[in-house]
């Protein structure tokens, strides 16, 4: 019935009710990006044209996990794939407890909970490693942040023990530390206001970029960060003030600044959550750069404005418990369109014009 609409960007750049009022009158505000979103002056937009499918395939046989009614998937190598279908289909039990727990013990060799039950697999000898992007925190201490997780801080340590005053003093890389003791103040624990490494850990994503420009070791750390569209928050900023689009993010970020080798398998499950039109669209640049460096991304998601945008849809249902289980169809998002008994496909038709 009445919206506020705060911003216009984020962080420094937020703050401000940018308009408020019934949507027609928030439409009419060209400040707001939510107005612009909603009068269709800016758009997700559909691909000119789909990621053309190869020869190689994910098979996944005989997963029978919760309601799962023996399904057979197949996730194209080298796309981006939507997993739909309505709350409880099984979504999460495929890709989630079945899917991501196989190939993290054969491709990252790690322990963890054991898959659902299945009958076979064949693929995996396509990918070196499977990564899980989900919306947990990237740290669970107020001294973790962006620049530890992504690994800027390491930079930053290592250029401030290289300073003329460190080297004097026979400071060393572990002086500058929140966590050794002896490499910290310990009466604030590294936290002390006004210290010059403070300084650099109160900068914005945005202000570091500019800042470190002459550095490229940590210039390749920050740059991700602002690729996401995380351009305002500090490098500092504690993880535990981060929301749970915030981390996701931060998590593409690190991967972003890796070495790629275009053989990593993706999964996320539902990344949109909580994001503005705005935000979709940054992380949907993130995705499709992965997708265009030969990885495979697999999406669990509800938002047609991502699903529009795969290269390929695996749809689940009709419908939820024990009326789900199965796959519908698998296809383009035209051919999920075209597709009469799929739900997915009756609201996914309107968006491909």
């Amino acid at each position: 019935d009445y919206i506020i609409d705060i911003g216009p960007g984020a962080g420094v750049h937020g703050g401000n009710i940018v308009a408020q009022g019934t949507l027609q009158q928030v439409m009419a505000v060209e400040e707001s990006l939510t107005g612009q979103y909603m009068s269709g002056a800016r758009k997700i937009a559909v691909p000119a044209k789909r990621t053309p499918l190869n020869d190689k395939w994910l098979k996944l046989t005989g997963a029978t996990g919760n309601n799962l009614k023996n399904v057979d998937l197949a996730i194209p190598f080298g796309l981006m794939t939507c997993v739909t279908g309505v709350s409880g289909s099984g979504k999460s039990t495929l890709i989630n407890d079945t899917l991501f727990r196989i190939a993290h013990r054969v491709l990252n060799k790690a322990e963890g909970d054991d898959p659902a039950p299945y009958k076979a697999v064949s693929g995996l000898e396509h990918f070196d490693k499977v990564i899980d992007i989900d919306q947990s925190p990237i740290g669970r201490t107020p001294r973790s942040n962006a620049a530890t997780y992504t690994g800027i801080f390491t930079g930053v340590r290592e250029l401030f023990a290289g300073t003329q005053e460190a080297r004097s003093r026979g400071y060393q890389v572990g002086r500058f530390s929140f966590n050794v003791k002896g490499g910290r103040c310990e009466a604030c624990q590294g936290d002390d206001k006004g210290k010059n490494i403070h300084q650099v850990l109160d900068m914005t994503v945005e202000d570091a970029l500019d800042f470190f420009d002459a550095i490229p070791a940590i210039k390749r750390k920050v740059q991700p960060l602002m690729d996401v569209g995380l351009s305002y928050i500090k490098l500092g900023q504690s993880a535990t003030t981060l929301s749970g689009g915030e981390a996701q993010r931060v998590k593409l970020a690190r991967e972003l600044s890796k070495r790629d080798t275009g053989k990593t398998l993706y999964i996320l499950d539902e990344p949109t959550t909580g994001l503005h039109f705005y935000d979709i669209q940054q992380l949907l640049n993130v995705l499709h750069r992965l997708r265009d460096h030969g990885n495979t991304i697999v999406v669990i998601e509800h938002n047609l404005d991502v699903i529009k945008t795969a290269d390929w849809i695996v749809d689940l249902g009709p419908e939820g418990g024990s009326g789900g289980g199965e796959i519908l169809i698998a296809g383009t998002p035209e051919q999920i369109a075209a597709c009469e008994k799929s739900y997915t496909g009756k609201y996914l038709k309107p968006m491909l014009g």
